[in-house]
């Protein structure tokens, strides 16, 4: 029987923080709950509580319909820095 994997635990960064409000302009700190290829990353992979992750999603479709994020990279646009303009 193949043993289970076991996995560091992951914490919400803003809980610790105690984040109240997120600023959709604020583009420079979303790049850590955005992938490369600028898609929302979910609960599991960045370790946020339901609360704070429900926030985020909120706060960067602002943020694309203000066009500080544009909404996804095609397979074919290669982008060799993604978040070097989002400062």
């Amino acid at each position: 029987m193949a043993e289970k994997r076991k996995y560091k635990k992951r914490y919400c960064k803003y809980c610790e923080a105690k984040v109240d409000f997120m600023d959709y302009k604020d583009a420079g700190a979303l790049r850590f709950s955005l992938s490369e290829r600028y898609k929302i990353m979910p609960r599991r992979l960045t370790g946020n509580c339901k609360r704070h992750q429900d926030m985020i999603s909120v706060v960067i479709k602002r943020a694309r319909a203000a066009a500080l994020v544009p909404y996804t990279v095609t397979r074919k646009h290669v982008v060799t820095a993604p978040f070097e303009n989002l400062k």
